[in-house]
């Protein structure tokens, strides 16, 4: 398989690396910090390749770690090498595969490369980064017994929210403002928190979007909050000119619909039910709350006024 000059700096470095294994991290690192502008260098010459020019990735490595000091670092040719080769070579396919779209989204951002663009972007992603740490922080703090809200408020204290957001803010710019750390360990553990804040974030926004769409609103609708005057009424009673009472009376509104008030229900004093004898009101003529005189039977019939009185005209 044919491989582009890139490609084969990056298998014979990563070959390099892994014959070097057996140093310090530090040393390893320091050794192979300028080792592909050397192998592209070494290209550019012409004359074969890098394994015909300066041999395989082990034996280079032992000139390496010879030069620092060291001896019988070099790991002998057989399977982890070739499984380290073929390991180089993916990754060599995917950094340029990434190349390739760094390089066909740039001119879409007004940049050769959208890596250019998105380095302008690093310090907004200092100041999120910050506000993300102190949210995680909050988060650990929080007795969950309440939400937590959108600022970092462990106990629902508003001035410890201030002084934890202050303190990673402060705290990420000055980090990111810092070179790239030499350690391997120490790059390792700034990914690993920085992949930790981006799951942290994402869990976030849709706990967020979660919470908003419950907090949907209700229709409200306005009543005519003045009481019922007739709720109360249970029945109706009736006196005539002379005070007496009117049994089996009617009502009708202007229209002529009948009016109905209570229940056509009677009860004695001791809650047994009682007959009602007559239509209409009152439905318990013994519990009128004025006894004068006989009852007078009213003239009107049960279904509607009598015919000798006068119809009640229909509204218009």
């Amino acid at each position: 398989m044919n491989l582009t000059a890139q490609d084969e700096i990056a298998v014979y470095v990563e070959g390099v690396r892994e014959a070097l294994a057996g140093l310090p991290a530090a040393t390893r690192d320091e050794l192979l910090e300028d080792l592909p502008e050397h192998l592209a260098e070494v290209l550019a010459e012409g004359g074969g390749s890098l394994y015909e020019r300066l041999g395989p990735p082990a034996a280079y490595a032992a000139e390496l770690s010879a030069s620092a000091g060291f001896t019988a670092t070099a790991q002998p040719e057989g399977e982890r090498s070739r499984i380290a080769e073929t390991a180089a070579r993916h990754r060599a396919r995917i950094d340029r595969a990434l190349r390739r779209f760094d390089e066909r989204v740039g001119p879409v951002l007004g940049y050769p490369r959208a890596s250019e663009f998105l380095v302008l972007l690093q310090p907004a992603w200092w100041v999120l980064r910050g506000y993300l740490a102190a949210m995680a922080v909050a988060f650990m703090l929080h007795d969950h017994g309440t939400p937590l809200g959108l600022l970092p408020r462990p106990g629902g204290d508003d001035l410890a929210a201030v002084l934890l957001l202050g303190l990673g803010l402060l705290g990420s710019i000055w980090l990111g403002r810092r070179e790239r750390p030499a350690g391997s360990w120490s790059r390792r553990l700034q990914r690993l928190g920085t992949g930790f804040l981006v799951i942290f974030a994402v869990i976030g926004f849709f706990e967020v979007d979660s919470a908003a769409q419950r907090d949907y609103y209700y229709n409200v609708g306005y009543t005519d909050e003045r009481p019922d005057p007739t709720s109360n009424i249970r029945d109706v009673f009736v006196y005539d000119a002379d005070g007496k009472l009117m049994v089996g009376v009617q009502l009708y509104d202007q229209d002529g619909q009948p009016i109905h008030l209570g229940e056509p229900s009677c009860y004695d004093s001791y809650g047994d039910p009682i007959p009602i004898a007559n239509p209409g009101y009152p439905y318990c003529p013994g519990q009128a709350p004025f006894q004068a005189g006989e009852p007078s039977l009213s003239t009107a019939p049960s279904t509607g006024p009598s015919a000798g009185s006068p119809s009640p005209s229909p509204s218009r």
